[in-house]
């Protein structure tokens, strides 16, 4: 049976922008409470507002996800407030592209700090509430850099590899409290402001290519698991393919993925080197997209993977058509 979203509470971090942003749209457009947290204290007033209008109750508390304190305090707003946590969303991310020796490891401390130990934060203040209530859903946006390697983005892929046990050891712990869930997204590639916010230690312009999903399909599979809580799922078939390549020949997948990027970053543009927003908050980057298929002028993939299939199956049910003729 579908949990119940309308008048339900959800706290989604990361919510000044990106998936964060669409994640807090969607659950208000089903009329549900929710406790935006992000460092911009101004976009999440702005977001809030939005959110009221869209039909749900907003509360903006500003919170760095590192700091463990201020996630507890944001749980306490969230109860005080609204009188119980019924979804946490951790959406919050970051990460450091280029060669690892050539970033400064206090920004790929940073990454794992966001990442990882922000989600660990934020299951810390979920995970009581929802004991004391006997139910409670906890959603991490992890990316298919939790079932494959990404190659030049060695901490996310440390941080997203790291979310994935994190997670999959919480759902071992509550197998047996079956109204509590632990649940994790893997989307493929997103188009989102996050290409603004990483630092970019390679020097060279990073261009997420032409096959990206928009940040609302992300937001509709938080929203779905919200209601259908599942383990893991994923967003796009490039993830699921990303995760059965690496299952089935993780060398060669690594051979293959680490010669792409090895040729896409070297016939790349120079760019300058730069810290992103891993340091502190920056003003780049506050709507859920991030402007590359706008500017592209190209459709999100979730509408190019539909055509293909069914572009697919009229090959295939062409193919049998003949194959009947030829046989009469």
């Amino acid at each position: 049976m579908a949990r119940r979203i309308e008048g339900t509470t959800v706290v989604v971090t990361g919510a000044s922008s990106g998936i964060g942003r669409a994640t807090a749209l969607a659950f208000a457009g089903e009329g549900a409470n929710v406790v935006l947290a992000a460092r911009r204290a101004e976009l999440l007033d702005a977001l809030a507002l939005e959110c009221r209008a869209a039909g749900g109750r907003a509360l903006a508390v500003p919170t760095d996800v590192t700091d463990a304190a201020a996630v507890g305090k944001l749980a306490e707003a969230a109860l005080a407030r609204f009188g119980a946590v019924d979804t946490w969303v951790n959406v919050a991310g970051t990460g450091v592209f280029g060669p690892y020796e050539q970033a400064d490891v206090d920004l790929h401390r940073r990454t794992i700090e966001v990442n990882l130990i922000g989600a660990m934060n934020g299951a810390a203040a979920a995970l009581p509430i929802f004991k004391r209530r006997g139910r409670g859903v906890l959603v991490s946006t992890v990316s298919m850099g939790g079932w494959a390697p990404v190659p030049f983005a060695a901490a996310y892929t440390a941080s997203k590899f790291g979310l994935r046990g994190f997670n999959a050891s919480l759902r071992q712990q509550f197998e047996a409290r079956e109204d509590i869930h632990v649940c994790g997204v893997f989307p493929a590639m997103v188009d989102t402001p996050g290409l603004e916010h990483l630092a970019n230690a390679s020097g060279k312009r990073i261009d997420p290519g032409p096959f990206l999903y928009t940040a609302g399909d992300v937001a509709s599979a938080i929203l779905g698991v919200a209601r259908h809580p599942r383990g893991e799922v994923a967003v796009g078939w490039p993830a699921r393919a990303g995760q059965a390549a690496y299952a089935l020949s993780p060398r060669l997948t690594e051979l293959a993925t680490g010669a792409l990027f090895r040729w896409l970053v070297r016939r790349a543009g120079p760019a300058p080197r730069t810290e992103g927003a891993l340091r502190a908050p920056i003003p780049a980057g506050t709507t859920a997209s991030g402007g590359a298929l706008a500017r592209k002028g190209l459709p999100s993939a979730g509408p190019i993977s539909l055509g293909l299939a069914v572009a697919g199956l009229a090959v295939l049910a062409g193919a049998v058509l003949a194959a009947e003729r030829r046989a009469d």
